[in-house]
């Protein structure tokens, strides 16, 4: 048994916990949206640590090698969000159903969850399709392009949608107890500490996997692509498990849908900049489940108004067909 990845992934929860709590203190402080909260403090706040591992293996690895690396690292973070996280975070409404009254039916803000799976469809399809341009400097407009995109998209995030809850509704601020209204100060150390727990646990994770998938020789853009993703961003989208038991989906959901956002648009932004921006086959592939997957939900939430967690659940099963294509030799 590894005790070293078991003891990752309890600093996770932890930090998870903890990271939750204040940040929904801090949506409630600054007056913010529950969209604002989950999709832009939530998201980009756990999204920020893992952006480091393109931009370090696009710099300092190889010419090759590191450009391959960084893609894959690029690309594999929506493919996860998309197909993985969604199918937890379905897990958890389905496991948590007896506090559920309006079960399957999910407690969302919908037109929050369509906003960002509309800007993340598009954004992240221009992304694919500027590596299919031959001239550089095009490839240079889109990548700005994606940084407006984003912009536009975090005004429209910040200034639309339903408020947080009363004071009565969140829990106490853990490093605050006995404050019915905690201050301002705490509330932000609570939050940079828990971060750094989730980061120091991911950091673990991250050791484990990279030695388990070198000593069965899995190839630098699959580790990128799919075992990176897994030890950097999956955990800590706990928070999302988290919000879901506690029945408030529209800050599980926007932490994932939010991260989808920033994850297609600023850091594919920085690839297309750094890099040749040339998709392999495997890039490719799981670039098309990545869009199949985030249109079902769409789909549902579009043409039904509601969303259930069993459409959340069919992510799993695009990982699973990427996970059969590599094992078949068609993505390598």
């Amino acid at each position: 048994m590894d005790y070293v990845l078991i003891f990752s992934l309890g600093l996770i929860l932890l930090g998870a916990e903890g990271f939750t709590n204040g940040v929904e203190w801090l949506g409630k402080k600054l007056r913010l949206t529950e969209g604002a909260v989950g999709s832009l403090l939530a998201a980009v706040g756990t999204a920020l640590p893992e952006t480091t591992i393109p931009i370090i293996a696009i710099l300092t690895g190889g010419q090759d090698a590191g450009h391959e690396i960084g893609i894959g690292a690029i690309l594999g973070a929506p493919f996860m969000l998309s197909t993985l996280a969604f199918f937890i975070t379905g897990l958890a409404v389905i496991f948590s159903y007896r506090r559920r009254p309006n079960f399957p039916k999910m407690n969302l803000d919908i037109n929050t969850l369509k906003r960002d799976l509309s800007f993340f469809l598009v954004i992240f399809t221009l992304a694919i399709l500027a590596s299919f341009l031959e001239s550089h400097s095009s490839k240079q407009l889109i990548a700005g392009g994606l940084v407006i995109a984003y912009l536009i998209y975090a005004y429209l995030t910040l200034t639309k949608g339903s408020s947080v809850g009363e004071e009565g509704e969140l829990n106490r601020l853990y490093l605050q107890r006995k404050a019915v209204n905690p201050s301002l100060i705490l509330v932000l150390a609570q939050i940079i500490l828990a971060l750094g727990v989730i980061v120091g646990g991911a950091r673990l994770f991250v050791n484990e996997v990279e030695i388990l998938a070198q000593a069965l020789g899995i190839p630098p853009f699959i580790l990128a692509l799919i075992i990176a993703p897994i030890a950097t961003e999956l955990p800590e989208k706990f928070n999302s498990v988290i919000w879901v038991i506690r029945g408030k989906d529209t800050l599980a959901l926007g932490n994932i849908t939010g991260a989808m956002v920033f994850q297609s648009s600023i850091i594919p932004a920085i690839g297309i900049t750094m890099t040749s921006w040339e998709l392999t086959q495997g890039a490719l592939i799981s670039a098309i489940l990545t869009i199949l997957s985030s249109t079902l939900v769409l789909f549902e939430v579009h043409n039904k108004k509601y969303l259930t967690p069993f459409t959340l659940v069919n992510g799993g099963a695009f990982y699973i067909i990427f996970v059969i294509l590599i094992l078949k030799g068609f993505v390598h």
